[in-house]
């Protein structure tokens, strides 16, 4: 895999260095104080059949114990938490069986029906090769559910062979280790103005704190942590140290400024560069930059997108998308044990573009989202579940102006076909020379449901979008 690690000193650069370490705008002084995000992780334990007989959709529940393992938890009062996941131990394991969940309503105190936790996830991961993958921290994992701010939980985990008949059963086997992961993703001191979820536009690019006529017009910047700092200079000069977002720039714009970044820049790149969108940074949707590792990897290029939907369901307004991306990376590093989130872009209901895992947003990061096809490549995934439900025009147009913009840079045509060697899938052995869409789903590279069907079936417009907005 070629690619190379940054050390955390390298990617500060000089210049954002000399910046103190102060807060860059006045309105942020004087923000709310940061809640610290958390993690309760809880061992399933076995269920006899009183408790298991009320899981729903599975008859002759009395005789279960007797055929397959089932794990879980009867109903309990937890510490506040919004999303959902069950983890265990061996990263290569695969859960053969149904997952599902109850959670109570904090505002409501009211209990949800049994909801279903996608069960395939592992497919969204390092390659296998990859250093990440090989720490001793990655755990095998269901797919993170959304489901709000909760105080009570009950969960079911039973085998595939459940409801198999007695005669022709062995009983069902779950991966050891099995643990429920509850995730609260605290708050950040300053969001960025989210769309209007009545009419699904995404936001002006107008700056997310209004300045202050009667402060300095250049404040420093408050106790910045070393991590953060990092984090945000590896989006200098495309936006100053401590930026919440990225501004928006037409396809002029776009192209000096990606030229004035990188003057080695192709020519045969700098007349396709898309408009740049709006980006929200890591600051902006409030990541704590203290779980990741420290450092980034890059690879040599970016040659396709693999498109993605988060499946943890759409069960979320567009305000609340910062503390879904605040759980879900959470989730990724402490409850899977990734370096950093593993989408390199994520995109809302609303059509607002997020930066997901550090190293800069202009740059060929290297992912953890489509195993085997993560170098070269970049991940973008748009949070909600899309398999029955539609997803909605404004996420879809922001992935066609996204990839516009972030493959124009280094030259990719998002109409054309393009080679990737596998690192090893269940599609492709390692080594295999793949020709795939440039812009590609990401069961494209992987046997898997993602980016859900109706989600997928965009992807030919979008191809035809994103070019169109390169100039092609």
């Amino acid at each position: 895999m070629r690619g190379f690690l940054a050390s955390s000193i390298g990617v500060v650069t000089a210049a954002a260095l000399a910046v103190p370490l102060t807060l860059s705008t006045p309105a942020l002084a004087e923000a709310v104080p940061v809640a610290p995000g958390s993690t309760q992780s809880l061992p399933l334990l076995p269920l006899g059949p009183s408790a298991t007989a009320r899981i729903p959709g599975v008859p002759g529940m009395s005789t279960l114990p007797d055929l397959a393992e089932t794990r879980g938890l009867t109903p309990r009062d937890v510490k506040t938490f919004s999303l959902v996941g069950v983890v265990w131990d061996d990263a290569a394991a695969e859960l053969g069986g149904r997952v599902q969940v109850r959670t109570r309503s904090v505002a409501t105190g009211a209990w949800s029906d049994w909801q279903d936790v996608d069960t395939h996830s592992g497919e969204h991961a390092a390659d296998p090769d990859a250093a990440e993958r090989g720490t001793g921290r990655v755990r095998g994992a269901t797919a993170p559910l959304w489901v709000g701010p909760s105080n009570g939980v009950e969960v079911r985990v039973q085998a595939d062979d459940a409801t198999a008949p007695r005669a022709a059963a062995r009983p069902g086997r779950l991966p050891s280790g099995l643990r429920l992961e509850l995730v609260d993703p605290g708050s950040a001191a300053q969001p960025p103005a989210a769309a209007d979820d009545k009419n699904g536009a995404p936001p002006s690019s107008t700056p997310a704190v209004p300045p202050d006529d009667d402060k300095p017009d250049a404040p420093a910047l408050p106790e910045m942590s070393m991590e953060a700092a990092e984090s945000s200079s590896a989006n200098v000069p495309h936006a100053p140290l401590g930026a919440l977002e990225i501004s928006a720039l037409d396809k002029a714009d776009s192209t000096a400024d990606a030229i004035a970044a990188d003057g080695e820049l192709s020519a045969a790149a700098r007349p396709y560069i898309g408009p740049r969108p709006r980006i929200v940074t890591r600051r902006g949707w409030g990541a704590d930059e203290s779980l990741r590792e420290p450092g980034f990897v890059y690879t040599s290029t970016v040659k396709a997108a693999f498109v993605h939907h988060t499946a943890s369901g759409n069960n979320y307004a567009c305000k609340d998308a910062p503390a879904v991306l605040r759980s879900l990376y959470r989730y990724h590093v402490v409850s899977e044990g990734w370096r950093d989130f593993g989408y390199n872009f994520a995109v809302d209901k609303c059509g607002t573009v997020y930066e997901g895992r550090a190293g800069g947003v202009a740059k060929a990061v290297l992912g953890a989202h489509t195993m085997g096809f993560n170098a070269d490549s970049m991940g973008v995934a748009v949070i909600g579940t899309y398999s029955s439900a539609a997803p909605p025009k404004a996420a879809v147009d922001a992935v066609a102006g996204l990839t516009a913009w972030k493959l124009g840079l280094f030259g990719a045509d998002p109409r054309a076909k393009t080679t990737l060697r596998s690192g090893g899938g269940n599609l492709y052995k390692k080594g295999t020379n793949v020709k795939l869409n440039v812009i590609s789903g990401h069961r494209d590279g992987f046997a898997t449901e993602c980016p859900g069907r109706l989600l997928y079936n965009q992807l030919p417009p979008t191809r035809t979008a994103s070019a169109k907005l390169q100039g092609r």
